[in-house]
């Protein structure tokens, strides 16, 4: 079926207050109306919330996150590869990294309000999954590219997420390396500071590591990542904001 006839059809349809509201909250996010509303409700389904079918599956976001990972990826790495021509991988791949790391993606799905659409059993509860919002964003943009193809996809990274959510001058100039501050701030005050990894959850294709912070030998604070290096610097920012505040 064509994306010509599904518009028409949609025309035609009719959809529960449910599906009503999701296509609402989504074309608010997108900036333009599902045409196949299969894969946004996909998209927003976390494994919890789903039924096992005959061959012991659980539908949820986990393969469109995989499909939207890549594509976000790629096109935010040809963005900074036309935006900045004269600077190396090593710039391109960490500038890259700080716009499309677990904790922006989650801080950006929380701003677009993605906790009024997630499908996640109540007893879960979204705090006790710290990267769903990321996860679900993901998940939307692999939503987006199956339903609209990839020229609007790539409009919708570019133009709905980065450009207007982020502020990437500021981004190259800041010094996220939280880990190094945290060394730093510890050699300069006389304290002990030790990383200790923690807990590694499989999340379908991919890992959540997590990576706990002690101040002489005081339990700190918690950080998550996909990777231990991640999951360090997760926790190095929060211990370093918690620093500052005392």
């Amino acid at each position: 079926m064509n994306k010509v006839f599904r518009r028409a059809l949609n025309l035609f349809q009719s959809y529960s207050s449910e599906e009503k509201y999701l296509r609402s909250v989504i074309e608010s996010i997108a900036g333009r109306k599902p045409v196949n509303l299969k894969l946004y409700k996909l998209a927003i389904k976390h494994s919890s919330s789903s039924e096992t079918d005959k061959y012991g599956r659980k539908e949820s976001y986990e393969r469109l996150e995989y499909l939207g990972d890549a594509y976000l990826g790629a096109i935010i790495a040809e963005y900074l590869y036309k935006k900045y021509p004269y600077k190396d991988e090593g710039f391109l791949t960490e500038i890259r990294s700080r716009l499309v790391n677990r904790e922006s993606l989650n801080l950006l799905g929380r701003k677009l309000g993605l906790e009024k659409i997630i499908l996640i059993d109540k007893k879960n509860g979204l705090h006790r999954h710290k990267s769903i919002y990321g996860d679900i964003m993901e998940a939307l943009i692999g939503a987006i590219y199956l339903d609209h193809g990839f020229a609007k996809c790539k409009h919708f990274i570019l133009h709905k997420l980065i450009e207007p959510n982020f502020n990437i001058d500021k981004i190259i100039n800041e010094n996220t390396n939280y880990k190094s501050q945290i060394i730093e701030w510890s050699q300069k005050n006389g304290k002990e500071v030790r990383f200790e990894t923690g807990n590694v959850v499989e999340k379908g294709n991919f890992k959540e590591f997590e990576v706990s912070i002690f101040i002489e030998n005081d339990f700190v604070v918690k950080g998550h990542g996909p990777n231990k290096k991640k999951a360090e610097q997760s926790a190095a920012r929060k211990a370093y904001e918690t620093i500052l505040e005392d």
